[in-house]
């Protein structure tokens, strides 16, 4: 059993809690008010009301509470009021405002005997009203009333005279909760909601179910070990915004069915139990239609004439069970109340209610929207060919309509059929064999993201080929593995499969099989370094591919020449390459490769810097993925994580956030494509839950995107906040994550690289100044070996080549890094890393324009110094970069730069005196030993070094030392160590 926490946190619910807080706060100053709190059974009204009386509490109020309680015809009158009494007899602050009132007191003792008449009532009434009114005068007062669905006629009268006769005059605050969901038409309680709302100091608060991320969050508080991906979605969908339904079926994740736990089908089931027959009947029949169902279709299948169908409806509506919709429709008010009916229903039944849906559905003629109903009720029926055949056209209509995700679920349900389904009543044709339908569940399940399945259906396929399978059929399986196998960088295992279609099948005569094997193994070879390989293969079934016409393996042939065959995609020819591939993947219809052309158009303009000019091929691809229904496959994915990052790059950031919040919200499960460069701009602007976030990508199983992100995030928050070794610890280890099984190392290398320079740089200058050469030359040593990696990955780039210009702008921050590890700030350098991020990165521009300002400060440049200083305060100011415009005031600040152009820094400015005197003072002499190497009295250079400090901001020498250094003032000695 999963380990609830007995306090169950409040998630989701700031809005409210800010609104009853502001009411709170109101009230202890005298403006008091009365919020009529509503909302579902289970969406969290108590946990809330609790939350907000902790909160009155700590604030120094008198917190009451009163329970209604469900006691049916037997109802006990004040009983809430009653209780409340009860509490504030209990304290003795109150036990003279009690006396005052012995109408009241009365009640606590003699029931309801001394209310009977009109007179006693009127009595009872206003004690109440004099007596909270006392209390409140005591101290500030909030009186919760729970459940007032349940509340009787007395105390439903007496809260009416209370809020409608002047006692929220006083320091009170009174909060009442009910059940919206359990309020029909003839509540008692409708006519005085409607009463109280209108008074002018009552509100409503309604409280809506849950959003699914806050349930997702309070799933994840609940149970403090992790929990697979999956249990946490299908709570979240179940549960449907309801944080008691989200308990209970975390509560039952344990159990052994995995259902629905018979505590929480006890409680749906009590409104349902409350209905006459017929109309339980009804409703039964609706669960087994689905959430929702057509009013013929349920008048058919229930079997019931109009006048007592619409009478059973009609109650199952006015019991918030149903809820009828503008289409002739009605639908469960909440899936699990269907699903505690469905699973009330016994076994024959259920199959009975199912075959009767099924065919009356089958009567309506095959439409092809009703296919996957049909495969639904036939296979609960029992009907199991019928259930085959019906699943088999849903796929056919998925696919046709663009949607991957529920071909693949059609495919899956028809595949596990198919064994229980005698050879002769299943479908015949073309393709209608359990090989070439697992082929097509794993290109289904590929296009629809899920690569790992993928995989596992194609190595399915492989295993049911028999020994006498058709060649072609079996090379088309491995090409096939092959292809999936290197979407999960399975690289020397997708070779081996490749190479095996390749040798299954002749190249002559020529075939469209040999193409696309061919085409497979180019990749497949490509990626495991065989480069002469892959060229001389990729030429050869080009023309196999031309002379054929086979136009869409003609489009994956370019591509890949136009990759990896001469300056590759960044080159003239192989954007022609690529524009070509383009043209004819369209004309031939297959998306997966036109989206593989778009998507390589963009990358290459992105690597020659042509920021602008990829985003048009960006917006062309996600456009043609949306239309085809292929926005979760590969190149697709990699295509929303391009547009972002250009966003983020070209510094329009608020832009890539949205952008990245659009994307998470139509793929939840896409991680580091869709929240990666936002998580660089939140790491950016200064929110320190960045690294939580980039943390939580690392969870669960291994993926190479969500690898990079975390590295990227990682690495360069632990050197935001001076933390060098764990800046080189994750920098290594994500390397080593992405580093494939042929031992290449990824691109990202080189950034990884410049990342952890910049810790490891402040370190050594930090010991530096402190006098601890041996401690500072360990940090030089790593700064070289990590300068070394970078230099060999951005030299190598992809295909062999140097990298392009983000490569290059990487490597120039890391060998400028490295020279402030080793010696200091340098000039030149820095001068060169700002001019190679001028490609268009907005920020890292910046970043580097603050080193070169640090860089001139220490070169005695100041004016240079504070001009750079002032673009870097600008453009932290444009992109809300919190952290540079701190870094840069720091400098302004304490190099004493001027902040306008052309600006007298004055008595800033060390003089020439002043900073012989410093640099003396950096080498440990005493006043007298400058005096004395200065030609001055030691008065004289006392009097300077004061000046010295009182310029640097600083309370000491060593401390003005250590200034000095840090904002480039003095140089650091030579170190004469060999």
């Amino acid at each position: 059993m999963p380990n609830i926490s007995f306090i169950t946190p409040v998630v989701g619910r700031e809005a409210e809690l800010d609104r009853l807080s502001s009411v709170l706060e109101r009230a202890r100053a005298g403006e008091a008010r009365a919020v009529l709190v509503a909302g579902d059974a289970g969406v969290g009204k108590t946990r809330l009301l609790d939350e907000v009386g902790g909160l009155a509490a700590d604030a120094g109020m008198t917190v009451v509470t009163g329970h209604c309680v469900d006691l049916g015809d037997v109802g006990l009158p004040y009983l809430p009021f009653t209780e409340v009494l009860g509490v504030l007899a209990g304290d003795e602050r109150f036990a003279s405002a009690l006396a005052a009132h012995p109408a009241v007191e009365r009640l606590l003792g003699a029931g309801s005997d001394s209310v009977r008449d009109v007179d006693g009532r009127l009595r009872l009434f206003e004690g109440m009203a004099g007596l909270l009114a006392d209390v409140a005068e005591v101290a500030p007062l909030l009186l919760v009333l729970e459940d007032l669905h349940w509340a009787d006629q007395s105390s439903r009268d007496l809260l009416r005279f209370l809020l409608g006769r002047g006692v929220l005059r006083h320091r009170l605050a009174v909060f009442a909760s009910y059940r919206a969901d359990d309020l029909h038409r003839r509540h008692p309680l409708r006519p005085l909601l409607a009463e109280l709302i209108r008074l002018p100091l009552v509100e409503r608060l309604e409280l809506r179910p849950l959003a699914d991320p806050d349930v997702d969050r309070l799933v994840r508080a609940l149970e403090p070990r992790p929990l697979p991906e999956a249990t946490v979605r299908r709570i979240v969908e179940r549960a449907e915004g309801n944080a008691f339904y989200a308990e209970e079926l975390l509560a039952a994740t344990d159990t052994e069915s995995g259902g629905m736990p018979s505590g929480l089908a006890d409680v749906l089931l009590i409104r349902f139990e409350q209905l006459s027959e017929t109309a339980q009947q009804v409703l039964r029949t609706a669960a087994v239609a689905g959430r929702r169902v057509e009013h013929d279709l349920l008048r058919e299948a229930a079997g019931l004439p109009e006048p007592e169908l619409e009478s059973a409806l009609r109650a199952a509506v006015g019991r918030q069970l149903l809820v009828a919709g503008d289409d002739d429709t009605y639908s469960f008010r909440h899936a699990l109340a269907r699903e505690a009916v469905y699973a009330d229903l016994l076994p024959g039944e259920r199959a009975r209610l199912h075959g009767a849906f099924a065919r009356l559905l089958a009567g309506r003629g095959h439409r092809a929207e009703s296919a996957a109903e049909r495969a639904h009720h036939y296979r609960e029926s029992h009907d199991l060919a019928e259930a085959l055949a019906a699943s088999l056209e849903a796929a056919d209509h998925a696919q046709q309509v663009g949607a991957p995700a529920e071909e693949q679920r059609h495919l899956e349900a028809a595949l596990d059929l198919w064994p229980a389904v005698a050879a002769e009543a299943r479908p015949s044709g073309v393709g209608v064999d359990r090989v070439t339908l697992t082929l097509r569940a794993s290109a289904a399940a590929a296009h629809a993201g899920e690569l790992h399945r993928a995989v596992s259906l194609t190595r399915s396929a492989l295993a049911e080929l028999g020994q006498d399978a058709d060649s072609e059929l079996a090379a088309r399986v491995r090409y096939t593995l092959a292809g999936d196998l290197l979407r999960v960088d399975s690289l020397t295992a997708a070779f081996a499969y490749s190479s095996e279609a390749l040798a299954m099948i002749p190249e002559e005569p020529a075939s469209r099989t040999w193409v696309w094997a061919a085409a497979t193994h180019v990749l497949a070879a490509r990626h495991v370094g065989e480069n002469g390989t892959a060229l001389q293969v990729a030429r050869r079934a080009l023309g196999v591919a031309e002379r054929l016409r086979v136009t869409d393996a003609q489009a994956d042939l370019l591509i890949s020449l136009a990759v990896f065959d001469g300056e590759g995609r960044r080159g003239r020819e192989g954007r022609q390459r690529l524009l070509k591939a383009r043209e004819l993947a369209r004309s031939s219809g297959n998306a997966p490769v036109e989206l593989r052309a778009l998507f390589n158009l963009a990358m290459g303009c992105y690597e020659s810097g042509a920021l602008a000019e990829c985003v048009p091929f960006l917006t062309e691809g996600l456009d043609r993925a949306r239309r085809a229904g292929l926005l979760s496959s590969p190149y697709p994915l990699e295509m929303r994580y391009l547009r972002l990052l250009v966003l983020n790059v070209l510094g329009r950031w608020d832009e890539c956030v949205r952008a990245a919040a659009a994307d998470a919200e139509v793929l939840p499960a896409a991680g580091g494509y869709t929240m990666g460069p936002a998580l660089f701009v939140t790491l950016a602007r200064g929110d320190v839950t960045a690294a939580d976030r980039a943390r939580a990508l690392l969870e669960g199983p291994f993926d190479w995107m969500a690898a990079l992100v975390a590295g990227i995030v990682l690495t360069d928050a632990a050197a935001l906040r001076g933390d060098p070794e764990d800046a080189v610890r994750w920098m290594r280890s994500t390397v080593t994550a992405l580093t494939d099984e042929t031992g290449a190392r990824p691109d990202v290398t080189v950034r990884l690289a410049a990342l952890a320079l910049a810790a490891v740089a402040d370190a050594a200058a930090g010991l530096r100044l402190t006098g601890d050469e041996a401690g500072a030359r360990r940090w030089t040593d790593t700064a070289s070996e990590l300068v070394e990696l970078a230099r060999a990955i951005a030299c190598r780039g992809e295909n062999g080549a140097a990298q392009g210009p983000e490569g290059q702008a990487w490597l120039a921050r890391a060998e400028a890094e490295w020279l402030r590890a080793r010696s200091g700030p340098d000039v030149a350098a820095w001068a060169e890393a700002v001019a190679a991020f001028g490609y268009g990165d907005v920020y890292e521009r910046s970043r580097c324009r603050l080193r070169y300002a640090e860089a001139l400060v220490a070169a005695g440049h100041r004016e240079e110094a504070a001009a750079e200083a002032r673009a870097v305060r600008e453009s932290a100011d444009l992109l809300g970069a919190a952290p540079l415009r701190e870094q840069v005031d720091a400098l302004v600040r304490r190099g004493r730069l001027s902040d306008r152009p052309g600006g007298d820094d004055g008595a800033a400015v060390l003089t020439a005196r002043e900073q012989d005197v410093l640099r003396l003072l950096a080498l440990g002499r005493s006043n007298r030993q400058i005096g004395e190497e200065l030609f001055i009295t030691g008065k004289t250079a006392s009097v300077h070094v004061s000046n010295i400090l009182a310029k640097l901001g600083a309370s000491s020498r060593g401390e003005a030392v250590a200034v000095a250094y840090r904002e480039g003032l003095i140089a650091p000695e030579p170190s004469t160590s060999g």
